[in-house]
């Protein structure tokens, strides 16, 4: 047979073409390929191949000379990617095989050597929990800046009086501060779950291999020291196919931009002209193309979209996991843009979110006018009767026939005259106005997680060094 009549060998994947017959179809090669994606993870892969392969060396399967030549080799890769002069390829299929062929171009025959002991399923599964495990880090610095903008807004606007509401109606009189406050418990609870988080998530993967681990004389709990990691993962099946910890995350975040999401509709609610509570900075606002009078919460009304979207990627990566047998199966490649995009979506929003809130300006007389609507003090004068004797259920009663008849004469209940009030009962005295004040509604509520000035000042005091 001539030459020309030979059948040329097909070209395939290098990392795992030895048994295919016939080159990838170029659209399934780029279907299949992640590493448009999982680029992000470049700092993350090369530590883990500088850290296997120092274990390698260390259980003396790799010789000193190879290690020398990957860590050098592995260094340039780096520097490459960093300066944006590392020539991604598709053909390569993700951030590992693209990293470790630019190595064995650079190195030769030792690159080829890094992957002994290891498969792509454990290098993923580490690479990861150790960049998730970072950017956790951040996620939970930026919930706390923005906490620090709420106690700074809090302690700003302590005196300030505002309506509580209860179904969006008047209910009783609180502080500004106090509110920001709520917001405040918010978030502890967020950070608290991304710390959970974090520390679940801090577990090694490397070692576990394909799924039954290897036959080499690996040291698991060498790497996961070096690489920070609390401890080796207990099973290796568990360890290359278990998503719980992204999928932990993206709960977390759900939650957390649910919070983001309720703050953004009282902060879009406040700032509106039928509130006019609030005084949002311009640079978090946008005008309108047609009407030059408009000023547009855009910050808040994006992060209240962008919810759902975290919501939705919760939902993806749960239908994701819930069929999959073990071990490892190629659906999991789609756990990481759903992640990756809960991460950039929650880091913008609070990112946003930080600046913004300290910037916040408190129009003071139209939340105090505002209080005074709806009879917010009623039932501070129905606690003023308890304290002098009656029933609650009949001083109940009897606020709200005061309520009826001030409603009538489209008076406030501190409006009517002592003889009216007393009209109602006997046991109401001149001291009933020190009650039906705006002022002394929210003083008289000084206790631990009241609204009263003072107690503001004091849970913002021990909010701060709780972060």
């Amino acid at each position: 047979m001539s030459t020309k009549d030979q059948k040329e060998p097909a070209r395939v994947n290098q990392s795992w073409g030895g048994r295919f017959s016939e080159q990838t179809d170029a659209f399934v090669e780029a279907f299949t390929a992640s590493v448009e994606f999982d680029q992000r993870m470049y700092k993350q892969d090369i530590e883990g191949s500088r850290v296997h392969a120092r274990m390698l060396n260390k259980v003396v399967v790799l010789s000193d000379d190879d290690l020398s030549a990957i860590l050098k080799g592995l260094d340039q890769v780096e520097q490459e990617i960093a300066a944006g002069e590392f020539e991604w390829s598709v053909a390569s299929e993700d951030v590992h095989m693209n990293i470790e062929a630019r190595l064995t171009e650079i190195i030769g025959d030792a690159g080829k050597r890094l992957h002994t002991g290891r498969s792509r399923n454990d290098q993923v599964a580490t690479d990861i929990r150790l960049y998730l495990r970072e950017q956790t880090g951040y996620v939970i610095s930026e919930a706390k800046r923005l906490q620090q903008g709420l106690l700074a807004l809090a302690e700003k606007e302590a005196d300030t009086i505002m309506p509580g509401f209860t179904h969006l109606q008047v209910a009783q009189p609180v502080t500004f501060g106090h509110h920001m406050l709520a917001w405040f418990e918010m978030i502890a609870r967020d950070v608290s779950r991304y710390e959970d988080c974090r520390e679940r998530m801090n577990m090694c993967p490397l070692g576990a291999a394909a799924l039954a681990g290897t036959s080499y004389p690996i040291d698991r709990d060498f790497t996961a020291e070096e690489l920070g990691f609390s401890a080796p993962t207990a099973n290796s099946l568990d360890a290359v196919s278990d998503r719980d910890f992204a999928i932990e995350f993206c709960s977390a975040s759900a939650m957390l931009m649910t919070h983001l999401s309720r703050m953004s509709e009282e902060l879009v609610i406040w700032s509106s002209a039928q509130f006019n509570f609030i005084d949002l900075p311009d640079r978090f606002c946008t005008g309108s193309s047609i009407m030059p009078q408009k000023k547009n919460p855009d910050v808040p009304e994006l992060v209240r979209g962008k919810t759902g979207r975290v919501n939705g990627n919760l939902v993806s990566l749960l239908t994701l996991m819930k069929s999959q047998p073990l071990a490892y199966n190629k659906d999991n490649q789609e756990d990481k843009e759903p992640l990756f995009d809960t991460l950039d979506t929650v880091l913008g929003s609070l990112r946003a979110f930080a600046d913004m809130v300290p910037a916040i300006e408190c129009r003071r007389a139209n939340m105090y006018a505002a209080a005074k609507q709806g009879f917010s003090t009623a039932t501070d004068l129905a606690d003023y009767l308890v304290r002098k004797g009656l029933p609650f259920r009949d001083a109940h009663e009897v606020v709200g026939s005061a309520v009826a008849v001030a409603l009538e004469k489209e008076l406030d209940l501190s409006e009517l005259s002592l003889e009216e009030l007393q009209g109602f009962s006997t046991m109401i005295s001149e001291d009933v106005f020190e009650v039906l004040t705006l002022e002394g509604s929210v003083a008289a509520r000084n206790h631990i997680g009241g609204t009263a000035p003072a107690q503001v000042r004091r849970a913002v005091a021990e909010a701060s060094k709780r972060i």
